[in-house]
């Protein structure tokens, strides 16, 4: 607080120049700037006599003034301390954005390799899975062979596969079960193509509701001969355009007869003449 450099009867001016919280100096300067301006306004000509109105319109704008400026320095005071307070903050973010620079730097050189490998083995998946559906391709399609060249089969070959095909049929396999089903079709027909099979067996070769117990001899997935020994009857049986055909021969009897004794190692080897049919399986499986 300072001391009044002059008198005025105006105490209101005084009492808040007095409050103030500004600095000697700049009190001081307003003090003298508020003294010229009174006398000026006492002493023109034009007011020799000073109203009431026009003191209290001074005291008004000094009054507003100096609040106007202890405002203005209130604010200036807080800026700079803020200021101050922000710079640091820039200081210290920009420094900590310069470490994390480095080691996201450190960071990219020591997992170069791993990103490369890593880019080979998406290249190598994706490869994967294009050879992937080729290869569902593929065997979808052999799928489809497969299920037409059952009705072609011998008829002891497509009953011993009946689960095989009963489930190479859904619709809800994976590639590899349907893989698994297609690779043990394939080496069944395989195995009982490389051999000569003998069994009884029953058929409807007539195509009735008469089955009967046969005496039936396979070769291979080629032919087969089937012997009824009561009725004195012999068929021929091939891979047809309808599926497996059975074919009556009886003028075969004998021969298929003595077939069958020297496939039991009941009749000594001997060149046996029987009929017999060639067929392309692949070809006639094709056209259907």
């Amino acid at each position: 607080m300072f001391v009044d450099r002059f008198t005025t009867p105006h105490s209101s001016v005084t009492r808040s120049i007095r409050k103030s919280p500004l600095s000697g100096r700049s009190v001081v300067v307003i003090c003298r700037v508020f003294f010229c301006y009174t006398l000026t306004a006492l002493y023109s000509p034009a007011a020799s006599t000073p109203s009431p109105q026009s003191v209290e319109s001074v005291e008004q704008t000094a009054s507003e003034w100096v609040k106007a400026r202890i405002e203005t320095t209130r604010i200036e005071t807080e800026w700079s301390t803020e200021r101050q307070l922000l710079e640091s903050t820039i200081g210290g973010l920009s420094e900590r954005a310069q470490t994390l620079e480095t080691k996201s730097d450190f960071l990219r050189a020591k997992t170069a390799k791993d990103r490369e490998e890593l880019a080979t083995l998406d290249a190598i998946d994706k490869s994967s899975v294009s050879n992937l559906k080729a290869v569902e391709g593929r065997v979808n399609t052999m799928t489809t062979k497969l299920l037409r060249l059952r009705r072609s089969l011998p008829p002891r070959l497509s009953a011993a596969l009946e689960m095989s095909y009963r489930s190479l049929a859904a619709p809800d396999l994976t590639v590899n079960e349907r893989m698994q089903l297609t690779m043990t079709i394939i080496t069944r027909c395989a195995q009982f193509n490389g051999v000569i099979t003998s069994e009884k067996e029953v058929l409807d070769i007539n195509g009735g509701d008469h089955p009967e117990l046969l005496e039936v001899i396979y070769w291979g997935l080629g032919y087969g001969y089937a012997l009824n020994r009561t009725t004195g009857q012999a068929w021929l049986g091939f891979p047809g355009s309808q599926g497996w055909q059975w074919e009556p021969h009886p003028e075969a009897v004998e021969a298929v007869k003595k077939l069958i004794a020297i496939h039991q190692d009941k009749a000594d080897p001997d060149f046996v003449t029987a009929p017999a049919r060639v067929s392309n399986i692949s070809a006639e499986i094709a056209t259907k």
